[in-house]
């Protein structure tokens, strides 16, 4: 019994938070409408990099994957033992963060040197 209260405890909060924020931004938009304010529904504004900035994300944290695994199998070898296992996942979140960060720095100067020109 207390195995399926669970599941569907954690199913209606999800609900009930997904409803409680659609229903505060509704009403927020609705009292920007009768003060006279325009609460920018149809606006979107753009984002002339993303793409690039995605990309060297990306391009990041394969570089990253590759460099953990081969530090992985360069350090360890093949016959793990379960603490080593530990290690081994903490050198691949360690390279991800260093290399995606370092993707983002990417993008972030040729943005700069794009808008400086």
């Amino acid at each position: 019994m207390e195995g399926i209260l669970v599941p569907i405890s954690l199913f209606l909060g999800a609900f009930a938070m997904v409803f409680g924020i659609r229903y505060l931004s509704n009403k927020e938009k609705m009292a920007m409408i009768e003060r006279g304010i325009d609460p920018g529904i149809g606006k979107s504004t753009p984002r002339p990099y993303l793409s690039l900035k995605f990309g060297l994300l990306l391009v990041g944290l394969g570089i990253g994957l590759l460099v953990a695994l081969f530090t992985v199998r360069g350090v360890f070898g093949s016959d793990m033992t379960h603490s080593e296992e530990g290690q081994s996942v903490a050198i691949y979140f360690g390279c991800l963060g260093i290399f995606g960060g370092l993707g983002l720095i990417t993008s972030f100067l040729i943005e700069k040197k794009a808008i400086d020109q």
